[in-house]
């Protein structure tokens, strides 16, 4: 009777050793990938989940950051199915950006389904800005204005035709009752392109993200017309409305977000979502999300993994309505 309960005991105490050690099981060699070059948003990315981690005592060592250039974050999905679908020690950077090209088939074989999404840490929001100078002051009376004479009115955005500042501006088409295809889209090079554009005169809108025009709107060289966000943006923006307030059904958030592989146990995917969650709740991560120009978006695990395959799906309507 003894040795049963001994071995009962032995057995018991086994198993919570087992559940404890899975529950604090840190990732002996933390890594994240940036499926770009150094400096561009993968990279923020990845460096806010270093940082965030850090401060917060979820990892006790630095987290590397390994940069994997390629179709626009193509590349490092492709590897992380391919060579790293177990390794509980990778994470990698994503954005809607991500979900957008997966949902034009830009990923090449793979979809939203191959990799197990983890959490979304934060977020930007998408804008519709003109010059200085220009004559419409609300999102209105731009669509008023390009509703009747579309023609007149070149959009610039830093990115290729399909790309998040392509779509955005085809939104505007949209709220005017005009065809995106024939929208007059000039593909710049990143969003100081844009500004240069606008202020030139080159363009007369420019489709980009909050994040990045705020300082030029403040400074009195572009104007915000409307954020797409759920509602205003805090700080130097709580006074630009959103396109909602302005009658117009147009949101475009830019969620930073990280996936593991699709093999990765459910105990270590759980540690990481924990990690985050802790991590997003301190005062140091409030100020990794200033210093970086990103706004509180918070979503883990499985609200998450259902919120990439719902972009995924309304990116695919979008897409297909803009005839891409």
């Amino acid at each position: 009777m003894n040795s049963v309960f001994t071995k009962t005991l032995c057995g018991a105490a086994f198993a919570a050793l087992m559940m404890s050690a899975s529950a604090h099981a840190e990732p002996a060699k933390p890594e994240c990938i940036a499926g770009a070059k150094p400096g561009g948003g993968f990279d923020l990315t990845c460096r806010l989940a270093a940082n965030a981690l850090l401060e917060a005592k979820q990892i006790s060592k630095p987290m590397a950051v390994t940069y994997m250039e390629g179709g626009v974050g193509a590349v490092a999905y492709n590897h992380v199915i391919a060579k790293r679908g177990s390794d509980p020690n990778v994470i990698t950077a994503a954005s809607s950006g991500s979900a957008l090209l997966i949902a034009q088939g830009k990923f090449g074989q793979y979809d939203e389904t191959a990799v197990h999404w983890l959490g979304a840490l934060g977020a930007d929001y998408g804008v519709l800005v003109v010059s200085a100078d220009s004559p419409y002051k609300t999102l209105g009376e731009l669509v008023e204005a390009y509703k009747a004479s579309p023609e007149d009115f070149a959009i610039g955005g830093g990115g290729a035709v399909g790309s998040q500042d392509w779509m955005k501006g085809s939104l505007l088409a949209k709220a005017a009752g005009q065809d995106p295809k024939k929208m007059r889209y000039a593909a710049l090079e990143g969003g100081g392109a844009v500004l240069t554009a606008l202020e030139g005169g080159h363009v007369k809108v420019g489709s980009g993200d909050a994040a990045e025009m705020v300082k030029h709107h403040v400074a009195g060289k572009v104007r915000i017309l409307a954020v797409m966000a759920p509602e205003r943006l805090p700080g130097e923006l709580a006074d630009v409305p959103t396109a909602k307030e302005q009658g117009f059904d147009i949101e475009w958030p830019i969620w930073r977000g990280y996936y593991v592989g699709k093999d990765v146990s459910d105990a270590d995917y759980q540690w990481w979502v924990n990690a985050f969650e802790t991590a997003s709740k301190t005062p140091e991560f409030a100020k990794e999300l200033e210093a970086r120009g990103l706004f509180e978006f918070t979503l883990l695990g499985k609200d998450f993994e259902d919120r990439v395959k719902a972009d995924v799906e309304r990116f695919k309507i979008l897409a297909k309505e803009a005839g891409m």
